[in-house]
């Protein structure tokens, strides 16, 4: 898909991702290699907007598959049709068993979940498995077929291999360790906080109506809240929600009451608001 870093930066700018030295290398390498992705980092810095932004540029299908506690084989990889089997078999009463099977297990029942629609089929896709932490453990084993030969094997119809390979982005907040088997296969991305200089840009081109001088000082508030011992520091998503807010407000400077009456927009806990509301010296903003 990419010719070199700069064709990453440059393309991945074009659909609105302002990507850093280290998550452009880190693309390029994953497409020349053909490895997968796994990029962590905290909740709202643009990991599942990578994997948008890529199959943006590649005019790729986007498979993704959403990952929480209790995600089994049925819901990430593939199940039958129950239904559409019991009717199949019904209507075929002469038939006998062996007959029936041979026609209730073929395509034409098999439910496709997004780990098998993303290797069937020979149009570019971008596999996106996003917040790979929240899954059990055992979800991982299923995963290292998949991210090893990307092939799945399905009993009643034999392996199935891609004939096309797709761009693939495992994202983790982190919020349990990975597996090294899992970790070896990929190539890993750490997406932190932005630089200032960096954010101001992303800002810039999210809420083009906002001041210039309005926007430095957004991001250096955003920047003092994250030097906090804070439950939950505010991310790029919430200095982005907050400048479109104080856009919105028709803020012209941050001033104490501006900044107090909108806290519930970057903070989402109650004592951290009470914290920062406290410790903030917006005269240094």
């Amino acid at each position: 898909m990419f010719t070199s870093v700069d064709d990453v930066s440059a393309r991945l700018a074009e659909t609105g991702y302002l990507a850093s030295p280290a998550v452009a290398t880190t693309v390029f390498l994953a497409d020349r290699l053909g490895k997968p992705l796994l990029v962590e980092g905290p909740a709202g810095v643009g990991k599942t907007e990578l994997a948008k932004a890529v199959a943006q540029v590649a005019g790729a299908r986007l498979v993704r598959l959403q990952c929480y506690e209790g995600v089994d084989e049925s819901r990430a990889l593939y199940e039958w049709n129950h239904a559409k089997q019991l009717l199949r078999i019904s209507a075929g009463r002469d038939e006998t068993w062996d007959e029936a099977r041979t026609d209730i297990f073929s395509e034409e029942f098999l439910l496709a979940r997004p780990l098998l629609t993303a290797i069937r089929g020979d149009d570019p896709k971008v596999l996106l498995i996003d917040e790979t932490d929240k899954a059990d453990v055992e979800v991982e084993g299923l995963l290292l077929e998949v991210l090893s030969d990307f092939q799945v094997t399905v009993p009643e119809l034999g392996t199935i291999a891609a004939t096309s390979r797709p761009f693939v982005v495992l994202t983790s907040n982190a919020s349990r360790e990975l597996s090294e088997a899992l970790r070896r296969r990929c190539l890993f991305l750490h997406i932190g906080f932005p630089e200032e200089e960096l954010e101001r840009r992303i800002v810039r081109l999210k809420v083009p109506g906002l001041d210039a001088a309005l926007t430095e000082s957004v991001v250096r508030v955003v920047g003092a809240l994250r030097e906090m011992d804070l439950r939950k520091v505010p991310s790029v998503a919430e200095t982005i929600d907050w400048a479109r807010t104080l856009l919105a407000l028709g803020a012209e400077t941050l001033d104490g009451t501006v900044v107090r009456d909108s806290l519930g927009v970057l903070l989402k806990h109650q004592d951290d608001i009470l914290k920062a509301a406290a410790k903030l010296d917006l005269d240094a903003m």
